[in-house]
Order: C-alpha cells, then structure tokens, then sequence
C-alpha cells in the first residue's frame, strides 16, 4: 500500500463508512464511521510523503513504533492513542490494512471488537461456545459473525480462541489453527481434557454471567 486512494479504498470497504473533507482542504481526506461520526483513519500529505494517522490500543502503540521506523507518534493528534504511518513502501501492505482494520474497530465499538473482548473473558482451563460468546458480545443471533471474528483473530496470543468450541463441544476443523490437532493441543496444555474431538462441556463449559433486560443476572446458554 503507496498511495492514498489505497488507503482510502481500504477504509471505505468496512461497514457504515464514508469519507470526508472536514478542514475544506484537500489534503485532509478522512474516512469516519456513519453511526457516530467518528474518524478511523485520516490522510494527508506531509514533507512530500502520504502518511495516515490511525487510532491505536496504547498496549499496541509501542509495538507498531518498534517495529517499523516508519510508524511514529501521530502528527496533530494525541500521541498516546495515535499513531502516523508513513507510506513509505517500508511496511508491508498487510500491516497497515491491520493497523487500519484496529482504528476501525477501536473507533465503531464494532461487533469484533466486543467478540474479542467476551473471548477474552475465557478462564484458563474452560472453554465456551459461539453462542455464549455472541451472547456475551450482545447479540446472541451472531454466532457465525463469532466465527468469521476468530478466525481473523489479530492476536492469538492475547485473544485465546482455541478456547471457543461449538454448542456440542466439539472443536473447530485444523484449518482454523494452523494445522490438525493444534486447538486440541493448546485445550490440552490449559488443563482441558478432549476426547474424540469433543470437550464435556459439563465438566469444563465456562458459565459468564451476562446482563439481561430486567437488571436480574443470569448464565449465558
């Protein structure tokens, strides 16, 4: 990714976007969000260079700054939720549709977001089901939106879905980790037993307690 129409054609394929020109000049081109408003991603040309500015988690802000020179606290923006990318041709397109997608997701409060975060939510040693996780990212119809999430998952490390089973137990095809038996392995060393491709969800199906309309609390199905 070189260019701004690049960056801008990206931003304007996620849902509810539009673009726009806030500063009547055209070299401040942003791509907000319909529902609030808000921008995800700002472009604008600088000492002859396109740069972005997108919005970042502050435990990723460093990360992105470290590994590529080209990544720097945001021009007029607040540098600790900020960063600026520099369209260099240093940094690999996909790390900046990432980077891009993350603003996105940090500006919407969009359903992945809120997916990621119930995943989160997951102890060590229990797993839940989509329909739990959709339930507890507020909208229990979306489980297969649970599944296109996860499998997009932008940190496996800190977002342990091997621990997201169907409503049988049963775990997901190899393709979703990497290879075969790679979830089953990852539930094994967190303490979760597995037979024949299933888990007792008896024994280890996490049980969150969500919030419901009448203010009372109840476990998630």
């Amino acid at each position: 990714m070189k260019t701004r129409e690049e960056a801008l054609r990206y931003g304007l394929s996620f849902p509810d976007t539009y673009q726009d020109t806030p500063f009547r000049d055209p070299n401040w081109q942003l791509v907000r969000v319909r529902a609030n408003k808000k921008a995800f991603l700002w472009t604008y040309e600088k000492d002859g260079q396109i740069c972005l500015n997108v919005k970042v988690d502050p435990q990723w802000r460093d990360f992105w700054r470290d590994a590529y020179a080209s990544v720097i606290p945001a021009y007029h923006q607040n540098k600790e939720h900020w960063n600026t990318v520099i369209l260099d041709g240093s940094i690999p397109a996909g790390e900046i549709r990432r980077m891009i997608a993350e603003s996105y997701d940090l500006v919407s409060d969009s359903p992945a977001k809120r997916i990621y975060e119930a995943v989160k939510m997951i102890p060590k040693g229990k797993v839940a089901t989509y329909g739990q996780i959709a339930a507890m990212a507020g909208n229990p119809k979306m489980s297969r939106a649970v599944g296109n999430a996860l499998h997009k998952n932008p940190d496996p490390a800190g977002i342990p879905c091997f621990r997201v089973v169907n409503a049988k137990g049963e775990l997901s095809g190899a393709f979703a980790f990497g290879g075969p038996g790679i979830q089953q392995k990852l539930l094994e060393e967190d303490g979760v037993e597995v037979q024949h491709g299933r888990v007792d969800l008896q024994k280890y199906g996490f049980q969150p307690v969500i919030e419901i309309r009448n203010d009372r609390k109840e476990p998630a199905e």
